[in-house]
């Protein structure tokens, strides 16, 4: 069995990564956080190119691919830790499609494919991308609840790539798989921070020398390296299982969304605070880069709820599934 992407879920891979590196590197970041706005001219180009609707099905605009094509989005979102409101916008779109009314299908989803409109989603008291949007999608444990026009009281946070807010107003429940859909999504783009971070890690404990020798060849710090390692693929065998499993195997969702949250979460918090260890004195410095992805991946396992609360969900999906055979 053949568990690697699709050649065309690779291409989709190749054109993100090679357009983000072109269009959205550190100093396009620093910049946007600096300013605290969006680069408008990439938010136009992922338009061009159909990813706020990647997602969403033909039916209403959108390119009728799935969550595994938009998790891979994510990653590489993530791994250039790029200013822009596509993630949240594509995840609260796959969210109202998977478990929106037909009334509700019609009202947001051909608005937010074409990226005519634009969505939040996370928690009331933590909305990524909540301010200036024309609806947010909010999660409250396994539900989720679409609020439209929603007010929003913005506020800074660690993370000055992305706008963030508190929410009100009244919700409408979402169905089964929409909070779950959020959360791979969520979950995808951690696994992607977490790769750029081990990446600028492992370069630079190559380069830095200490006593003549490079200090990726003391062992504590190739430890720790093996452990970043170990946190991010973990994170990628979870995301990705249910990614498939919200396009395939509906039914095995909440266990798999379960179990990526968890991992990304986890990884999320220790592959980046790593990273930040691994360089020394210059990583706590605002010159260095690798502090945007450490900042970024707080808030993320924020707008998760942590890992621990995914591992009980996990354990009690796992002892249902169990105990229903022994009942028979």
């Amino acid at each position: 069995m053949d568990f690697d992407l699709t050649e065309d879920q690779k291409e989709i891979k190749r054109v993100a990564r090679e357009l983000l590196a072109t269009r959205s590197p550190w100093g396009r970041v620093r910049e946007a956080a600096e300013t605290r706005r969006y680069d408008a001219g990439l938010w136009g180009e992922l338009i061009d190119l159909g990813w706020p609707g990647i997602a969403v099905s033909e039916e209403h605009g959108g390119q009728g691919l799935g969550i595994v094509e938009l998790a891979v989005l994510a990653e590489e979102l993530g791994y250039a830790c790029a200013a822009t409101p596509l993630v949240p916008s594509a995840a609260a779109a796959a969210a109202i499609e998977a478990g929106g009314s037909d009334e509700q299908r019609q009202r947001w989803l051909a608005g937010l494919a074409t990226g005519e409109l634009r969505a939040g989603i996370g928690l009331r008291e933590l909305a990524a991308d909540a301010p200036d949007a024309d609806a947010v999608v909010l999660l409250d444990g396994e539900q989720a609840w679409l609020v439209a026009q929603p007010a929003v009281d913005e506020f800074a946070t660690i993370d000055p790539t992305r706008r963030y807010g508190t929410v009100s107003g009244d919700g409408e429940g979402l169905g089964a798989g929409a909070a779950e859909r959020v959360r791979v999504v969520l979950a995808a783009e951690l696994l992607g921070v977490c790769q750029r971070a081990l990446e600028m890690t492992l370069e630079y404990v190559k380069d830095r020398k200490q006593f003549g020798v490079p200090v990726g060849s003391f062992q504590a710090v190739s430890h720790r390296c093996a452990q970043m390692l170990l946190h991010t693929e973990s994170a990628r065998s979870a995301t990705y299982f249910a990614a498939w499993a919200a396009d395939a195997e509906p039914d095995r969702l909440p266990e798999g969304a379960a179990l990526a949250s968890a991992a990304a979460a986890e990884a999320g918090r220790e592959v980046t605070a790593s990273a930040i260890q691994a360089h020394g004195g210059i990583g706590f410095t605002w010159e260095a880069d690798v502090h945007w992805l450490y900042k970024r991946a707080q808030l993320d396992v924020a707008l998760l709820g942590g890992a621990r609360r995914h591992r009980a969900a996990l354990a009690r999906l796992a002892a249902a599934r169990v105990a229903v055979p022994a009942l028979r």
